[in-house]
């Protein structure tokens, strides 16, 4: 029987300053619930800014989910409640499906259609949200990236919404060997091209195409 899925928490974040080492700048991470329905389009979900448009956001990677489960096992390392909206998510999910997500896997809530294209890659901006300059090396080790999708069909969300899963029809490559192949060297070949044959996000097919053109 396939376990029950539903919508948490919807988080948007505006700009706001942040301290990365003796740097500061202006970021969307901090994200905190919203209440009552709220749009989403091909954009996103309404009132989230994005920042820092080159390294994310876009079409491709418009929507970030996120796991209660997951945050279930790190309050547990961290010894402390985590909101949700803190690890930068727009979608707080009770959990997510049994079965290894693969790009191109496809969640329904309500109207909106969301097609899978990215896990997270982990970033200094990251760790200063969290306060601790060593939470990217703890977030690549955990190996509970989360992921990115593409809004295939926008509409209206509210939390409690039932969240349906339809997977991927062709063969696809999964959420978290996408993450292990971004994050560890040397990078299969054979890998990446696998990947090529996905709906993976622009961005990364971008920086796949890079690496083929010089192999590690």
């Amino acid at each position: 029987m396939t376990r029950a899925i539903r919508l948490e928490s919807i988080n948007v974040g505006a700009s706001e300053p942040i301290a990365i080492g003796k740097r500061v700048q202006q970021t969307g991470i901090h994200k905190r619930p919203v209440s009552g329905p709220v749009e989403v389009g091909i954009e996103g979900v309404a009132g989230d800014v994005i920042v820092d448009g080159r390294h994310h956001g876009g079409v491709d990677q418009a929507v970030y989910l996120y796991s209660r489960e997951d945050y279930d096992w790190w309050s547990a390392q961290l010894q402390r409640e985590l909101a949700p909206g803190i690890f930068g998510e727009n979608l707080t999910l009770s959990a997510f499906p049994e079965q290894p997500l693969r790009i191109g896997d496809r969640l329904r809530i309500a109207d909106v259609v969301l097609e899978l294209s990215a896990p997270r890659i982990p970033c200094a901006t990251f760790g200063a949200r969290m306060a601790d300059p060593q939470f990217v090396a703890r977030f690549i080790d955990a190996a509970r990236p989360g992921v990115y999708a593409r809004v295939l069909q926008g509409g209206r969300l509210e939390a409690g919404a039932d969240v349906q899963f339809e997977p991927v029809a062709t063969p696809s490559v999964t959420v978290a060997e996408m993450f292990t192949l971004w994050v560890n060297k040397p990078r299969d070949p054979a890998r990446m091209e696998a990947l090529l044959a996905t709906p993976v996000s622009e961005r990364s097919r971008a920086k796949l195409a890079s690496w083929l053109a010089r192999p590690d």
